[in-house]
Parts: C-alpha cells; structure tokens; sequence
C-alpha cells in the first residue's frame, strides 16, 4: 500500500508533542469504543433481530476471534506498511466494517461485521505503541503511555452513556454508523496530521514464538490473564444484557449504572500498582483474583440493593489485575528475549478467552439456565486463579 503523504517522525530534539500524543489517543479511543459498544447495543439488538441469548453472546466470541487473529499479524502488516500506515488501515478498516455492521440483516451478517471490527481493531495496539514512543523522548515515555491509556478507561465510561444518548435520536443501527464514519474521520485526520510511526514493524519470528511456548510460567499467566480479562472486559460485555433481560432493568438505568460502576478505574489501578510494588506481582495477583471470583460470584446470585453494590465493587477490584499481569510478564522464568515477547502472545490468547469464550458461555448459560449462573460460574472459575499461581515462578526484576 503505497502513501501519498510522507510519514513524519518526531525528531529527537522534540521532548512532548500534545497534539500528535491527543490526536493518537483519540483514534485509540474510537478503536476501543468501537468493540465495546456492542455491549450496551445489545438489548436492542437481540430484540430487534430475534436473538437468543447464546446467539447474543457468540458474537462477542467472533469479535475476539478477530481481534486475536489480527494482533497476532499486526507486526507482518507494519513490516509492509510501517505503523504510521499499519494505523491508517486500521481505522480506515474499523471505518468500513462499522458501516457494513449497521447494515446486517441478521445473525450472519451481524457475526462477519464484528469478526472485521475484530481484525481492524486488533491492527491499532503494537503500531500504536511504537508511534507512541517515536513522538516523545524515552523520559517522557511514562507520561506519553498514561494520556495514551485513558482511551480505554474512558471507553469503558463514555460508550454506555454515548449508546444511552444517541438512541434518544437514532437506532442502534445509527450508533454503530455513527461510530463508523467517526472512525473514517481519525483515519483521514490522522493521514493529514498524524506524526510518528515512520518505521517498519518487525514481522512475528516463530523462533520467539517457540521459545515463549516454551517458558514454564507462560501457561500459567495465560489462563490468569483469561481469568482477569473475564473478569473485567468479558463480564462488561454481558452485563446490560443481564440487568435488561434477568433483573428487568430498562435499558437507560442499565447503561447508567455499568457506566458509572466503571468511573474508580483508573484510580484502583493506581492502588493496584502500589500493591503489586509491596507485595510482590503473585501475592497481587492471587488477591485480586480470590476476591474478584468471590464478587462475581456475588453479582451473580445477588438481588436488589446488593445487586447494585456488586456491580460497583466488581469492577473496582477486576482492573487491579492487570498492573501486577504485567509485571509478571517481565519477570517470568527463561531467555529475556523470550520473556520482552510474552505479552504479545499473552494479550491475544487472553483476549480470545476472557473476552470472547467467556460471554459467549454466559449466554449460553443464561439461556438454558440463568445469566446469573452464567456470571457466577466466572466467578467460581476466578477462584482457582490464586491455586495456579501457586505454581508460578517468578525470577527476580534485576535478571
């Protein structure tokens, strides 16, 4: 693919670039909106087209199909196309499924649309890191990140509110539309002024890829971090459909409410990331995965004003995983080569089990069953978490 504007890269001497570091940021934002906003869609959507709740839930299974498969090639396509393009294809692909989405007729159409979000999405993450880091200096690398990361915890915020607003005045189709030419307006806007990213990717390397199969924690993190994308990113996806069909909520208050249960995310993890420091990344890990499994279980089985407090203090505890996840990936056993690739196997796996199996289990389960015995199964299955990390390894931050 061949670009018609040069690929502008920060020169060294620059220290901050705000409006390259926003504009980023922005299209990070509408890629994550974008696989999220399905979740509080998804009352009208099984409603409108006749879903059941399992058919509801697999397709949170093929959007993280998608994605998986499209992180895992994000490095071939940057080789070819540098990240500055590897971004561009990315949102300007996001642009043209989103658009085709909200023309679905049904549960096939609906299911090839977010299989595409799913692989347009996936493109963004490494390419974006890597632009991120070529427009600051290494110094400035910690600051740049946290700006970047507040995409993600304001899509978890913003994307109900945004659904609760817009079908005031459109249909779901109309918000997934909207979405979409959103995204086709970052693309543009990021090929006119977008800065960074100029370098080619590094294509995957099945010599690494083997060496981090082989590493003796890398299993044992790959399920935990199942367990803490479940956690947060998977129960996320199912929950207005929870309090809309199990608890009879209207889809206004259920969109309100998991807006708002998402609002202490960014300060836990902060907390999260003290604790990890003074207990040590494993202790952090299992601690939060005991307690998660144990409010999950609750959210769950709950009723009434309990209800409503699980749904608060789950999410409170579920972002704190990732934090001391992170650390952990650093310092798991085996070559540091193989252990700087982890996350990049790790994230993928994680995100195709956590955020797409689980969902699509608990609306299996809430239509044979209950949602409720869906949610609390996760739980139960989050309770094992601090059993396997009692198997894992770590080697110490200095090695």
């Amino acid at each position: 693919m061949r670009q018609s504007r040069p690929a502008p890269t920060a020169p060294p001497s620059h220290t901050w670039m705000p409006g390259a570091l926003l504009l980023l940021t922005a299209i990070f934002f509408l890629n994550f909106c974008s696989r999220v906003m399905m979740a509080p869609l998804m009352p009208r959507v099984e409603q409108s087209l006749n879903l059941s709740h399992a058919q509801a839930g697999s397709l949170f299974l093929l959007l993280s199909l998608g994605y998986f498969i499209s992180i895992l090639g994000s490095g071939l396509v940057a080789a070819r196309l540098t990240h500055r393009g590897n971004i561009i294809l990315s949102a300007l692909g996001m642009a043209g499924a989103l658009l085709a989405l909200s023309l679905a007729g049904g549960l096939g159409g609906l299911g090839a649309g977010l299989l595409v979000v799913g692989m347009a999405a996936g493109l963004y993450l490494p390419s974006g890191l890597a632009t991120l880091t070529s427009l600051v200096r290494p110094d400035h690398w910690g600051r740049a990140v946290a700006v970047h990361e507040l995409a993600p915890n304001l899509g978890f915020v913003l994307a109900p509110l945004l659904a609760m607003g817009l079908l005031e005045v459109m249909s779901w189709r109309g918000v997934i539309a909207g979405l979409g030419l959103a995204s086709l307006a970052g693309g543009l806007s990021f090929w006119r002024w977008g800065r960074g990213g100029g370098m080619a990717g590094q294509a995957p390397d099945l010599k690494s890829l083997r060496a981090i199969l082989g590493l003796p924690g890398f299993w044992i993190m790959m399920l935990c971090f199942s367990l803490g994308l479940g956690a947060s990113l998977g129960i996320y996806n199912m929950l207005p459909l929870y309090l809309v069909s199990q608890h009879g909520y209207s889809p206004h208050k259920a969109d309100l409410l998991v807006s708002a249960s998402r609002l202490s995310g960014v300060a836990m993890a902060f907390l999260a990331g003290w604790a990890s420091d003074r207990l040590g990344p494993r202790t952090a890990m299992a601690w939060v995965l005991g307690l998660c499994g144990v409010l999950t279980l609750g959210l769950g089985l709950a009723q009434g004003g309990w209800l409503v407090a699980m749904l608060f203090l789950q999410p409170m505890l579920a972002v704190c995983f990732f934090p001391p996840g992170f650390a952990a990936l650093g310092r798991l056993g085996g070559p540091p080569a193989a252990r700087a690739n982890a996350v990049s196997l790790t994230v993928p796996l994680s995100f195709l089990l956590g955020g797409g199996a689980l969902p699509a289990l608990i609306g299996f389960l809430g239509e044979r069953l209950s949602f409720g015995w869906g949610i609390a199964l996760a739980g139960a299955c989050m309770l094992l978490g601090p059993l396997f990390l009692r198997r894992l390894e770590l080697v110490s931050p200095h090695q």
